[in-house]
């Protein structure tokens, strides 16, 4: 008999965790790649001579979808499933679920709003002005490191505890 949690296997769980730490981190990064790319490709059809300063603000959400892999990759590791030959128990699957949560919503919502902040942030660029653009953009950024620490952070310490025994 297999060791459910909420009729799903541990495994399961640290898939369906996994899954949406790579999705959702991906899917904000497309969003606000998308948001940004708008606005600068604009700007450039008016003066291509801005590309190497504006690439930067349209490539940042794409940092997002990094994290929700990385996020990934560790359940997969940490927890032998690459392997298949693991029997994670519900209630552990269930906490690797958990642990996915921050960097999975995190990096959704905040490669958005760093797409918009790219997008302002081109204005800078565009005006010729001397502020650095790249630091408006890379406040939005840090809350999606935050949010990896954190999900690496519980899955070190889950793997510590289901190791254990």
């Amino acid at each position: 008999m297999k060791d459910l949690w909420l009729g799903l296997t541990g495994v399961d769980w640290a898939l369906m965790g996994a899954g949406m730490a790579a999705i959702l981190g991906g899917i904000g990064s497309a969003w606000g790649i998308t948001i940004a790319s708008a606005t600068v490709s604009g700007i450039l059809s008016e003066d291509d001579t801005k590309f190497g300063k504006l690439l930067p603000l349209a490539a940042m959400p794409g940092t997002q979808g990094i994290y929700g892999f990385i996020a990934a990759v560790l359940v997969l590791v940490f927890f032998g499933i690459f392997t298949g030959n693991v029997t994670l128990p519900g209630i552990a699957g269930f906490k690797v679920f958990l642990a996915c949560q921050p960097v999975a919503w995190l990096c959704f919502i905040s490669a958005y709003y760093q797409g918009k902040t790219g997008a302002s942030a081109a204005g800078i660029v565009a005006a010729d002005k001397q502020a650095p653009a790249l630091i408006f953009p890379a406040l939005v950024e840090t809350y999606a490191v935050l949010s990896l620490i954190v999900t690496i952070l519980m899955l070190i310490g889950l793997r510590a505890a289901y190791m254990a025994g």
